[in-house]
């Protein structure tokens, strides 16, 4: 039998290494294989449908396979969450987690049929939202002062509606009752979506939820701001105050959204959906969006997330135990 010729020998040996790394170049290669699902455990009409498909349309420009945003709400979120929790972890079923789902979640209901620091890998944070409170023009009170003095005058009589129990609504709304120790029923929804129509209708007489989907009601005169529960005043509603200003020290809330894929989903699938998002949240589109809600994009690596997501859970644990929020 002849021999491989010295160049052929030479040329197979310098190709060896690339080969040998060839299966995981392939395995990244090869995600997506299809669309991918975007869960959202709330229905349509509220700020985590507002994010999730701002980033999935900038998501399907990049990989060329469509992201498409399913809107699963409910039960607080655990039917959502348990169904992705079982979802094959191959990067093709994601899901938008938030404070209520995996910081409140675990604490009011103890007996989830899954554990979201064990059956889900955190991905990246996408967004910070401003929480605000809002309520509808006929409650006779024209700023944040009135109106608590108004709730304390009718204590019980006055509804607040938000996206479902522990939504980030109902723990802000909860930790601003708490913190002025006023009393307003709370009525939870299936979203911010249907908790908007009977808010503008006058069912319901206030709410806290994200800016993007309370601002342009703000703006119309349909619901009236009277505080922000960040730090600073909003630059898209500067003359709105904020909790704090009013006599309440340190007081501060915020919404935020980011992604998760099932437990076990591959590590480099993993990384190359923290850098597609981090990608897509530079993107023009995404940060003009965010820039006109206020919103502050995040993309940081799994492990950045996972530790804001802990720190989360601790503050409040701290805050759903003084509050003695449970499950409506």
């Amino acid at each position: 039998m002849r021999k491989p010729s010295t160049t052929r020998r030479t040329l197979v040996l310098a190709a060896a290494p690339a080969l040998l790394g060839a299966p995981a170049a392939w395995a990244q290669a090869a995600w997506p294989r299809q669309s991918v699902r975007f869960v959202v455990p709330f229905a349509p009409g509220g700020t985590s449908e507002i994010v999730a498909r701002t980033v999935a349309n900038e998501l399907t420009k990049q990989l060329g396979q469509t992201v498409y945003v399913d809107n699963k709400g409910g039960g607080a979120g655990i039917p959502a969450m348990q169904e992705v929790a079982k979802a094959t972890p191959d990067g093709h079923t994601i899901i938008l987690g938030h404070v209520g789902v995996l910081a409140v979640n675990p604490i009011i209901f103890p007996n989830q049929p899954f554990d979201v620091n064990k059956d889900f890998v955190p991905v990246t944070l996408l967004a910070k939202v401003p929480n605000l409170y809002v309520v509808h023009p006929e409650v006779p009170a024209q700023n944040f002062k009135e109106f608590v003095a108004h709730v304390k005058k009718n204590p019980g009589r006055l509804n607040y509606g938000t996206a479902g129990n522990a939504s980030a609504g109902h723990l802000s709304m909860e930790y601003l009752k708490l913190t002025t120790g006023m009393f307003i029923t709370h009525i939870p929804y299936r979203g911010t979506g249907p908790m908007l129509t009977d808010l503008l209708a006058g069912r319901t007489q206030a709410t806290s939820a994200g800016l993007p989907a309370l601002l342009p009601h703000i703006k119309s005169g349909k619901l009236r701001a009277i505080a922000v529960g960040t730090a600073q005043r909003l630059p898209a509603l500067p003359d709105v105050p904020t909790v704090a200003e009013h006599g309440h020290k340190d007081f501060e809330t915020s919404q935020w959204y980011g992604i998760l894929a099932p437990a076990g989903t591959p590590r480099d699938i993993v990384k190359r959906l923290q850098e597609e998002s981090l990608k897509a949240l530079k993107s023009s589109a995404v940060t003009e969006r965010f820039a006109s809600d206020s919103a502050v994009g995040g993309g940081g690596p799994p492990e950045e997330f996972a530790a804001y997501i802990a720190g989360q859970q601790k503050t409040w644990k701290e805050i759903v135990l003084r509050a003695g929020i449970k499950p409506d």
